[in-house]
């Protein structure tokens, strides 16, 4: 249990960014955020979404991208959110901003994960996106992951 109780110490304290999602106008159902949290040597993500679209495929692609801002056009409501934010040239799926992909149960999801692909002041201003499709892990550059339908921009949180 002991490292059950450093997880739920991480969770009780302070956050150092978050990214409040909300979806393009064609799902403007989703809603949520997106908390991070540094640790030492990590970082602990942690994600709560609703309004996701229901369908059998329940996974949706999750990615932190280069951009600093949620517009665009008519075509892709979040265009300026960029490409996947990649600061070591990596092929994808090894992307820094490269995220396991959320889960949907009944339009909603919940997803807590550790990385050390980033530190949380390196994706200061950047945009978390969820996409319309699952992420195959292998399409280059961005895994076949379909439209851009949710973004947030990550804010640092002042203690």
């Amino acid at each position: 249990m002991k490292n059950c109780s450093t997880i739920y110490n991480v969770l009780n304290g302070n956050p150092n960014a978050v990214a409040v999602i909300c979806g393009s106008n064609k799902y403007s159902d989703i809603k949520g955020k997106v908390i991070f949290y540094q640790l030492c040597d990590s970082v602990m993500v942690c994600a709560e979404i609703e309004g996701l679209p229901k369908r059998s495929n329940p996974f949706f692609a999750f990615h932190i991208h280069e951009g600093t801002r949620c517009s665009g056009n008519q075509s892709d409501p979040f265009a300026d959110a960029g490409s996947h934010y990649d600061p070591n040239s990596r092929p994808h799926p090894c992307h820094a901003g490269d995220m396991p992909p959320l889960f949907s149960a009944k339009g909603k999801a919940i997803l807590i994960f550790l990385t050390d692909k980033f530190r949380v002041t390196e994706i200061f201003g950047k945009a978390v996106i969820i996409h319309s499709m699952p992420d195959n892990f292998t399409t280059q550059p961005s895994g076949n992951a379909g439209e851009k339908i949710a973004c947030g921009i990550v804010k640092h949180i002042c203690k």
